[in-house]
């Protein structure tokens, strides 16, 4: 299972990946590993706010439907219309083209909530 180091992660199982003050985030490789075949990408795309901890729409699998939360407040400014068409990217490359959506970072202070890769890992017991 891959924790790559470069990622903040959530205990939810989001990732976030920080460049300047853009944070994209996804669902982790054990979120859906967990989740099984996902079928389906659920993100509002009026949806132009998000507010840490809220969830800000849900992804689908053969077997569940989770919530996707938000792990910083921001403004959306792209969502992946990849996973939108091929949601099953969200399987085969959950930190390349499974990404969710570009957010511009309001409160950089947010992210020192994030674990980082080894507390990820001892989170999920790897």
């Amino acid at each position: 299972m891959s924790v790559p180091n470069n990622l903040k992660y959530t205990k939810e199982h989001e990732w976030v990946l920080v460049e300047g003050n853009i944070g994209t985030i996804g669902v982790t490789d054990y979120a859906q590993g967990e989740l099984g075949d996902v079928v389906y990408v659920d993100i509002d795309p009026s949806l132009t706010e998000i507010k840490k901890g809220e969830s800000v729409g849900t992804i689908e699998a053969v077997k569940t439907v989770s919530d996707i939360f938000a792990p910083f407040s921001g403004k959306i400014i792209e969502l992946n219309q990849v996973i939108k068409d091929s949601p099953e990217v969200v399987n085969s490359d959950p930190y390349g083209n499974g990404w969710m959506l570009k957010v511009e970072i309001n409160d950089a202070a947010e992210l020192n909530d994030l674990l980082d890769a080894p507390s990820y890992q001892a989170l999920i017991g790897q």
